[in-house]
């Protein structure tokens, strides 16, 4: 079961997500039918109901027959989840108190096309000043939408220019507030292979892309002139 799975990940153990997913679908019942429901053996369910109580996922109703039942689950949810930010609130402050600033030489690949749409995401929302985008017509589109009101925008197409990719697949290339960069290369449909690419703070690559962008902008205008 996936929700089994998920409440693993959240902390809990098999035994505990078992039973908790098993008390959502009766809503209070005895141990023993919690251990039917969750296929857990009999002399493990009371500590497991223990456990899950000491959490303060379940409570007991009844003592004759002694009874549980659960927290509900958008309750648990808004829980974990002000406590996963809360985390991860407390691992931003210690990271940036460790490593303040990106080293500007490093170069980092990224695998999958997820991955390149993520952070280019990233790097489009926390833009300040402006944002240069070229290729990949609907994640352009997309960036474009999302770019924050009052940060300059230059959106080009690379049709006008040779082709900076491997045939088979599609460039694209972002450049955010002359610090950060982006250039994917994405397969196009048909062909094999996984999505690629890389992102740099590298001033260098950074100032490189933007004039391409700037490039594909100028010669778009001189074609339709």
């Amino acid at each position: 079961m996936s929700a089994v799975i998920h409440l693993q990940a959240l902390g809990l153990t098999e035994y505990e997500a078992r039973a908790y997913t098993a008390l959502l679908a009766l809503g209070r019942a005895v141990p023993a039918r919690v251990a039917r429901q969750a296929g857990i053996p009999r002399p493990k369910i009371y500590e497991t109901l223990e456990r899950l109580e000491g959490r303060g996922l379940s409570a007991k109703v009844g003592q004759n027959p002694l009874e549980y039942a659960p927290l509900s689950a958008r309750e648990y949810l808004s829980r974990s989840r002000r406590s996963f930010d809360d985390r991860l609130a407390a691992l931003d402050r210690d990271l940036s108190r460790l490593a303040p600033d990106p080293a500007p030489e490093a170069v980092y690949h990224l695998n999958g096309e997820a991955a390149i749409r993520s952070l280019a995401e990233d790097l489009v929302l926390n833009a300040r000043r402006c944002v240069y985008l070229a290729g990949e017509q609907s994640l352009a589109e997309r960036l474009e939408r999302l770019t924050p009101r009052g940060v300059e925008l230059l959106r080009a197409d690379l049709s006008d220019l040779p082709p900076i990719a491997a045939q088979g697949q599609r460039a694209f290339l972002l450049a955010r507030d002359t610090e950060a960069a982006l250039v994917g290369h994405f397969i196009a449909e048909g062909e094999s292979g996984e999505a690629h690419g890389v992102h740099t703070h590298n001033p260098v690559i950074v100032h490189l892309i933007e004039g391409y962008v700037k490039l594909a902008a100028q010669k778009a205008v001189q074609n339709r002139s």
